[in-house]
């Protein structure tokens, strides 16, 4: 019997989760991160820190597991996407690494979104992407720039020290605006317009196949075996839907965390970066997917519970579960800008239609209305042709039975709620790694979770749901407009 060791590299801690044969959950290990702020609108993180906390989440489950580590057979990554990890000679970092949610780039990347870039990449090219930073490192940290041998992203430098081996996989490599998507290649062109070569990006292979084996020093370190294949993995969100079975055409997941993530999956390219949709290679062969992102989805919630001192769980909890009509307050979710459709940073929330007996139940319905308006926006950016049969509901805001009724009525889709348990991106990493070491079909392995419950669309307010979500696109270009003046 074999094991399998996902690895998940998320922006405030590294999760190492551990499933057998069976995928059934065998020990877990999270140690937290920090990331620094020097100025305004950066976001750092030290590369040293994902190294030592793999370390120690190794050495737990070494300790407590030692056996089943032992066992494993294949090990999956994950991480968070975007991040510019710059090396010199002998694979030394040169500075810390720019994160996905620094914002310092925003007149590079507004540089190099032309018609070519999009063209190539599919994508509009977006500040927190990984090109844009290079160029800003260019410019303004020379020195740092001469030195430059390779750029890899964060799941990737921790995969140099797994296995000494620089290598990336297609959905997080779609991510940088260097990958000519639609040929899972990197893009000449593309690395050109940044000053960099094919010889400064790491080898490219599938999220299932193997790029490498455990060097043999971390293998005797914590009893492992050596040479242990280490698949391809996936970005964050590639992982998760792989980790909810989100494998197949039709398919895709709804993520209620800090932001809101409609994630679809498709057999085929199909660009559409004016929607400022994410068309991005899925971690599986033959796949791509297209993302949706609202800003601020559980996170505008959690702002409204420190704004009335209660709980989320408070908050939704009074609602019931019985979803009423749209009232007459709108929210627009825009506390940190919005991505899909308007790619805006700047755009920020309101509340409109406030009335002298509005109350915190009414507030919290316009917030879930609001994000829920937000997910129909993605949804409708894909176009008909890209509508998925169902959802599956995950991330913190899923708790809340009366936001996923909404959701399923505003979106007039079904959205499935899974049983609780672990079914993120560490798991996503595991099954690639299972795929990689096994060979097996990555659809047979990556199927959905058992669902708790479902919820189907009820079109009681049908109408007045439509008419809601009219007036809130109409306060957007209103916004836009006031603010511009």
């Amino acid at each position: 019997m074999s094991n399998y060791l996902g690895l998940d590299l998320g922006t405030s801690s590294l999760k190492a989760l551990l499933i057998g044969d069976d995928q059934r959950v065998i020990a877990s290990a999270s140690v937290p991160l920090t990331v620094e702020r020097p100025h305004f609108g950066w976001s750092e993180q030290d590369p040293q820190s994902w190294i030592a906390a793999c370390e120690t989440a190794l050495g737990e489950l070494s300790d407590t597991h030692g056996a089943e580590l032992a066992a494993v057979a294949g090990i999956g990554l994950s991480g968070h996407m975007h991040g510019a990890t710059l090396l010199g000679a002998d694979d030394a970092v040169l500075r810390p690494c720019i994160l996905w949610n620094d914002t310092r780039s925003h007149e590079e990347a507004a540089e190099l979104d032309d018609e070519e870039a999009r063209a190539i990449t599919g994508n509009i090219v977006f500040p927190g992407f990984t090109a844009p930073k290079i160029v800003w490192v260019a410019r303004n940290e020379p020195d740092v720039f001469a030195g430059l041998r390779r750029v890899l992203l964060p799941k990737d430098y921790l995969r140099l020290w797994l296995t000494g081996e620089a290598v990336s996989e297609m959905s997080d490599a779609a991510g940088t605006a260097w990958l000519d998507t639609g040929a899972r290649d990197w893009s000449a062109r593309m690395l050109e317009k940044t000053g960099l070569t094919r010889g400064h990006m790491p080898r490219l292979v599938e999220g299932t196949a193997v790029s490498g084996g455990l060097r043999p020093e971390l293998a005797a370190r914590f009893g492992m075996q050596e040479g242990t294949v280490v698949a391809g993995g996936g970005g964050d969100n590639a992982a998760s839907a792989c980790g909810v079975g989100v494998a197949e055409p039709g398919t895709g997941f709804l993520s209620l965390g800090t932001s809101g993530v409609l994630f679809t999956a498709s057999a085929g390219y199909e660009p559409a970066p004016e929607t400022a949709l994410h068309t991005f290679c899925h971690a599986i062969p033959g796949l791509w997917h297209q993302m949706g992102v609202t800003l601020s989805a559980a996170g505008s919630v959690e702002w409204l519970s420190k704004l009335l001192k209660e709980e989320p769980a408070a908050l939704t909890g009074a609602l019931g579960e019985t979803v009423q009509a749209p009232g007459r307050l709108t929210f627009l979710p825009y506390l940190s800008g919005e991505r899909t459709p308007h790619n805006d940073s700047e755009i920020r929330g309101v509340f409109a239609g406030l009335e002298a007996d509005t109350d915190r139940e009414a507030m919290t319905r316009a917030v879930l209305e609001g994000v829920a308006f937000s997910m129909r926006d993605c949804l409708e950016a894909g176009g008909e042709a890209a509508r998925p049969q169902r959802l599956i509901a995950v991330g913190a805001g899923s708790r809340s039975a009366y936001w996923l009724q909404l959701l399923a009525n505003v979106l007039d889709t079904e959205i499935a709620l899974p049983e609780a348990g672990d079914f993120g991106a560490a798991f996503g990493a595991a099954r690639l790694g299972l795929c990689a070491a096994t060979g097996d079909d990555p659809k047979a392995v990556m199927t959905e979770p058992p669902i708790a419950r479902r919820f189907r669309p009820d079109n009681a307010h049908g109408r007045a749901f439509d008419d809601a979500y009219l007036f809130y696109r109409r306060l957007y270009p209103a916004l836009r407009a006031a603010m511009a003046d």
